[in-house]
């Protein structure tokens, strides 16, 4: 079990350097719009979709990493007030509507990326085929529906996945795994 917990963290982490990457290289190329487009009176087009694919990039990469740290928005004020038992029900019912969403992104991506090589899509800029972009959705949806199974295999055999916020730090982790 701790081995698939490590491989889910290796993926998610793999993700997170890439979607780190697609932030750096967003940054730079905006920056070089603004400098363009203001410094030298020439705008360019291309970079404006160019930094879209990558936000679509690091979203998509970055969401399974923020899934393993339960970083994303949940209401950590009303888990404080529940006891361990539904604590550890409130993650695992989380886990596993992750997962349900990550499973519909992938059918839906998989969908969209034939259809677009089906009719031959490509993109304005380059002429690059528009799903080699699109291809991010089914990707980062089996990163985020890996590191979301996990957790629920993972809370269904009575442990809680590592870096589980508690939500009150007094209790022991041990005491909200058990349920006691």
């Amino acid at each position: 079990m701790r081995l698939l917990e490590r491989l889910s963290a290796v993926v998610a982490r793999l993700g997170e350097f890439l979607a780190s990457l697609a932030t750096l290289a967003c940054l730079a190329l905006i920056s070089l719009s603004v400098i363009a487009r203001y410094g030298f009176g020439a705008p360019q087009p291309w970079i404006d979709k160019t930094a879209g694919w990558l936000v679509l990039a690091l979203v998509m990469l970055g969401a399974a990493e923020a899934q393993r740290r339960f970083e994303h928005i949940g209401v950590d004020v009303a888990q404080k007030s529940l006891g361990p038992f539904f604590f550890r029900l409130s993650r695992l019912i989380g886990a596993v509507s992750v997962a349900a969403t990550a499973y519909l992104l992938l059918q839906s991506g998989i969908e969209t990326v034939a259809f677009s090589q089906m009719i031959g899509l490509v993109t304005e800029v380059g002429n690059i085929p528009t799903w080699w972009v699109q291809v991010l959705l089914p990707i980062g949806a089996v990163l985020l529906l890996v590191v979301s199974v996990v957790q629920a295999i993972v809370l269904i055999g009575g442990r809680l996945p590592e870096y589980t916020p508690t939500g009150d730090e007094e209790l022991p982790r041990d005491t909200l795994a058990r349920g006691e």
